[in-house]
């Protein structure tokens, strides 16, 4: 993994790199103390380099960005919160199967696709 891969987040930066980038991301609210984000990290890493280039992977230490933890209702880590225009669409808390933080940001993806896609279109359900 390069250092580069996960965006490096705070309550100052929060908004200019989440809400009005706009761009999918993928956000692990996280403490450095917490056993169960020091065990999904290195699923978390894996996944940004996987993914990089189609959303963008990034972390929040909640013991140093008190507003941004408390804006969006974290109560618990990891905390992992995706974003699809700059707003949250889905959430997953704690340590889950690796699997389905993969599958998750997948389906972030093709939301993200229809969010975008050419309202000339039709999208078939």
């Amino acid at each position: 993994m390069t250092e580069k891969s996960i965006i490096e987040l705070d309550d100052m930066n929060w908004e200019l790199l989440v809400e009005k980038e706009g761009k999918p991301m993928v956000v692990m609210f996280y403490s450095p103390t917490c056993p169960h984000c020091l065990a999904m990290m290195p699923h978390f890493e894996r996944y940004a380099d996987e993914f990089k280039g189609k959303i963008s992977f990034a972390r929040i230490d909640i013991t140093r960005n008190p507003f941004s933890v408390s804006r969006y209702g974290v109560m618990a880590t990891p905390t992992f919160k995706f974003f699809c225009s700059g707003l949250p669409v889905q959430e997953v808390v704690g340590e889950i199967y690796p699997t389905l933080l993969k599958k998750i940001t997948e389906d972030a993806l093709e939301l993200e696709a229809h969010v975008h896609r050419d309202p000339r279109q039709s999208i078939s359900i």
